[in-house]
């Protein structure tokens, strides 16, 4: 009975933790929300004020055409959320860190310069600005037409290298403690990462891939964990967290191409076969053919849209029930005050269920990527012999 009540607490207090971690990032959420919610109602307020000193008669057309609906504020702190930026919003613009800008044109050569000499979007720089949509560099002037190369380090980016740097880093440390400690067992971090790997080379790998997993266990383990970490980096909603790194599609797109490379590489004479159909009446041919050949390409262009988009939505939607605050909020101060405990809850959920779905979508990429090496590896003589 004793051993059933400590077992009972130990559950209880796992719960707890969790809870705890939950709340701190629907809170952390809250405040940069807020945050972004506060620099744009000052920035409208600032510019409203001007507007009516300026032009007294017209104050109030003054004011309707600076003050933009809470709406419109809500979509663009959403978008520059769920997009890439050359400066980092450390806790929403309270805090904002200028990245560097590494800009080349054949006319002015390669330049270096601070993303602060822009000032958010708000001043030019060397001819260049940033684009109204995207953060994307742009020229100042509308009618330069000149390419511009951009090889800057933007938020994403600098998230790409810290994840690189932080797989590199846990599992060379894992790698010394099992050097360290041989013959014992496991503990904390290793211990859930070595049974993750096991998981993932047992019941996935082996048998999505088949007698040949050793040779693609090392692509394949990297790719779940590379898209693991980045997820997980991304539910952190301050530096150096909060990138939407899986949710560019850029980035989901070249490991879509690297699986669809490595298929097609590796793949035997009955995977070709199959695509091209020599033992099919010739009359089928032009139907198959195409089918087969748009199949091949449709592998990896799931794969990339899958990630992608469920990503992205997850930002969204936890973005979007923290906003009902403020929408709320904007028509009467005491509906917003009433909402916000709704929201807040559904705020914490979502951050419990994103937990979910940093680890889902980086198993689905892992093993919709074995089956499709798997089915290019597969050796039908092999299966055949066994049969008979």
């Amino acid at each position: 009975m004793q051993i059933v009540d400590m077992q009972s607490f130990n559950k209880v207090g796992k719960m707890r933790k969790w809870m705890l971690l939950g709340a701190f990032c629907a809170f952390f959420n809250y405040q940069v929300f807020a945050h972004e919610h506060q620099s744009h109602s000052d920035t409208n307020e600032m510019h409203t004020t001007s507007a009516h000193i300026a032009a007294a008669p017209h104050g109030a057309e003054a004011h309707g055409e600076k003050e933009a609906p809470i709406g419109e504020k809500i979509s663009e702190m959403i978008l520059g959320h769920i997009g890439d930026n050359h400066s980092w919003d450390a806790f929403g613009h309270a805090v904002m860190i200028p990245l560097p800008c590494i800009v080349y044109t054949k006319s002015q050569g390669m330049q270096f310069f601070s993303s602060s000499h822009f000032e958010h979007g708000h001043a030019a720089h060397n001819n260049f600005k940033l684009a109204e949509f995207g953060g994307r560099i742009v020229w100042a002037d509308e009618n330069k037409t000149e390419t511009i190369y951009d090889f800057s380090l933007t938020k994403n980016v600098l998230t790409l290298i810290l994840g690189s740097f932080l797989l590199c880093f846990v599992f060379i440390w894992m790698a010394r403690k099992y050097a360290k400690n041989r013959g014992k067992a496991p503990k904390g971090l290793q211990n859930l990462l070595e049974s993750i790997i096991v998981f993932l080379r047992d019941d996935v790998i082996k048998a999505s891939v088949g007698p040949r997993y050793r040779e693609f266990l090392p692509l394949l383990l990297t790719i779940f964990f590379f898209i693991f970490f980045l997820n997980l980096m991304g539910q952190i909603p301050f530096f150096p967290g909060g990138a939407n790194v899986t949710g560019n599609i850029a980035v989901t797109m070249v490991l879509a191409v690297v699986i669809f490379v490595y298929v097609n590489i590796n793949g035997n004479k009955h995977y070709w076969k199959h695509i091209f159909m020599p033992d099919a009446p010739v009359g089928m041919w032009p139907i198959l053919i195409p089918i087969e050949i748009l199949g091949v390409i449709l592998k990896p262009f799931v794969l990339m849209l899958r990630l992608f988009a469920n990503i992205t939505a997850g930002h969204i939607i936890i973005l979007g029930f923290f906003s009902l605050i403020f929408i709320f909020g904007s028509m009467k101060t005491w509906v917003g005050f009433a909402v916000s405990p709704a929201s807040v809850g559904f705020g914490i959920f979502m951050s419990f269920m994103e937990l979910l779905v940093a680890f889902l979508q980086a198993f689905v990429f892992t093993l919709l990527s074995s089956l499709y090496i798997g089915m290019a590896i597969e050796d039908h003589g092999h299966h055949e012999s066994e049969h008979h």
